[in-house]
């Protein structure tokens, strides 16, 4: 585990934050990375480490799912499993939540947000936001038991949907993906 936190922590060094509610949650982040136990472990304690996914399209669509316990629109994204890294659960909780098989830009991946909110029973995530890239075109197939709402949807329908923090973060993944001349491969994800 000390080599996974000690690349998260130095993810986290280098990260900026784009607003006053970012900046709040990094601090928050990094102070509890050194407090917990485990942090990558759900099962350690109710405050712990999440991975989450802005999936981008082509066409600067973004993937929303509607969670269904919470009942509101949200990035795909979730629980890491027994030694993953929270960029590797941003890719593989996009895929159960959306059948979408998204990737990382090729210069590998891309912390675009932090935010530190409430999750289902009593968690307290510290969420890390990724950017990923798709084809927009393929098929949305939620896996079994997932939330079967599932949606490409322009910038107007995300800022509509989305909270705050979602906002922010679509924010930050659309100016790492114009800045750093990310671009979606043709024919798809590689």
């Amino acid at each position: 585990m000390s080599a996974r936190l000690d690349a998260l922590r130095s993810t986290l060094a280098d990260h900026r934050p784009g607003d006053e509610r970012e900046r709040r949650s990094l601090v928050r982040t990094r102070a509890l990375l050194d407090w917990l136990r485990d942090p990558f472990d759900q099962h350690a304690d109710p405050t712990h480490v999440t991975g989450s996914a802005i999936v981008l399209d082509g066409d600067g669509r973004t993937l929303l799912h509607r969670h269904k316990r919470l009942g509101i629109w949200l990035q795909p994204g979730g629980h890491l499993e027994e030694g993953e890294a929270p960029a590797d659960a941003a890719v593989r909780e996009t895929l159960e939540e959306t059948g979408v098989d998204a990737h990382h830009p090729a210069g590998g991946p891309r912390l675009v947000h932090v935010d530190v909110h409430e999750g289902p029973r009593g968690h307290v995530h510290l969420d890390l936001r990724y950017l990923l890239l798709a084809d927009g075109a393929g098929p949305l197939r939620p896996a079994a038991g997932e939330s079967p709402t599932v949606a490409w949807v322009d910038h107007g329908t995300a800022r509509r949907r989305s909270d705050a923090s979602l906002l922010a973060a679509l924010g930050a993944a659309t100016a790492a993906h114009r800045e750093g001349g990310v671009t979606t491969p043709p024919g798809g994800p590689r």
